[in-house]
């Protein structure tokens, strides 16, 4: 059963979070090690790591009861997995990566309030699309963005690591908001 999104502040992240925010991709990295065993998934992620991130993209933050519960980054430059030939021609695509929600707060609709938030960030931004790549596997998060609004549009084996591309197109959902 899911629970109904708990109520979660949803902000940018600055470089005074990049600690809590290292600590929290470390545990979903850890819990997803421990349900599926080592894989790429399988690394820790440093303060460093995340200071990098926040120079070149959003990073989203979600709150609850003072505690970082969730994030995902949002960055216009193409990840090194990420192959444009899969995805629609759109102007100016964002790209979604480093996605985590707190092992212990999973199930609760925080990855899908953290997924509302970037739409919307798109959308002012304005970006024509959201890519992301997830690891084609048990361990992958295919299935929630397919639930999340976002449309398969390839698999690939990048460096041996096989991979499912998924896209949310902005303008249908204009159109949809238009018609």
């Amino acid at each position: 059963m899911t629970a109904v999104a708990p109520e979660i502040e949803l902000l940018i992240a600055t470089p005074d979070n990049a600690p809590e925010i290292a600590i929290l991709r470390t545990a979903a990295a850890d819990e997803l090690s421990r349900q599926f065993g080592h894989g790429h998934w399988s690394s820790a992620i440093t303060v460093k790591n995340v200071l990098r991130s926040l120079k070149h993209a959003r990073v989203v933050i979600g709150r609850a009861n003072g505690a970082i519960v969730g994030t995902l980054r949002l960055a216009p430059k193409r990840p090194w997995a990420i192959d444009p030939r899969y995805f629609a021609v759109v102007e100016r695509p964002l790209h979604l990566t480093d996605m985590a929600v707190a092992p212990d707060r999973q199930r609760e609709g925080i990855g899908r309030a953290l997924i509302a938030h970037a739409k919307e960030i798109a959308l002012a931004w304005p970006a024509g699309s959201i890519r992301l790549d997830a690891y084609d596997g048990l361990a992958g998060a295919g299935p929630f963005y397919a639930r999340c609004g976002f449309a398969e549009v390839g698999r690939v084996a990048y460096r041996g690591v096989p991979l499912i591309y998924y896209e949310w197109r902005a303008h249908e959902v204009q159109g949809e908001k238009s018609t």
